[in-house]
């Protein structure tokens, strides 16, 4: 299922372009790699930007982990401090409509450096990304939800969080005893 949803996004992606199979085999890699990866640390959704601002893609993307119950959890504020304790991540408690997240945001990669070329292959060569991360509970249980924002384009990265803003603002939960009067 994996590959076959990767390969409908490159389909579309090169769609019309024939001379890019060495490149698309490459990102068809990666994708896979990434996917794998993220799924084997709980993630059970992932979603990629093929928002199309002229002929540029605007290149976003969500990933949604499950964190099960396991273990005492900090409170959301003991947590915020903990993870703005690197002194390079800004952590902070809101109020969202689904409940109180612990919200962070980060610079990762490398701005210092040049892009590489080819695939990335360590953190150090890693592209320089924009990442927000949402962290709330699971109304009745003792999971939680992780909503993992990322943007490689640092140029625009205030507007870009703003966007991931309002999709995690717009989260809400059905279903569940709350919801039944």
């Amino acid at each position: 299922m994996r590959e076959r949803s990767v390969d409908a996004l490159l389909d579309r992606k090169f769609d019309g372009i024939d001379n890019a199979p060495h490149i698309k085999r490459l990102m068809r890699e990666n994708l896979v790699e990434q996917a794998a990866a993220a799924y084997a640390g709980g993630g059970i959704e992932l979603y990629l930007s093929l928002q199309q601002a002229g002929p540029l893609t605007i290149p976003a993307s969500l990933l949604i982990t499950f964190l099960p119950p396991g273990g005492d959890r900090p409170t959301p504020l003991d947590l915020a401090n903990r993870l703005a304790s690197d002194g390079e991540t800004e952590a902070s408690v809101v109020g969202l409509p689904a409940g109180t997240a612990v919200r962070t945001r980060r610079m990762t990669g490398r701005p210092d450096r040049p892009a590489p070329t080819g695939v990335v292959g360590s953190a150090d060569e890693a592209l320089p990304s924009v990442t927000l991360d949402y962290q709330l509970a699971i109304p009745e249980t003792d999971a939680h939800l992780l909503l993992t924002f990322s943007t490689p384009l640092v140029q625009i990265a205030d507007a870009m969080v703003e966007l991931f803003d309002a999709v995690a603002g717009s989260l809400s939960w059905t279903g569940g005893e709350s919801d039944r009067d």
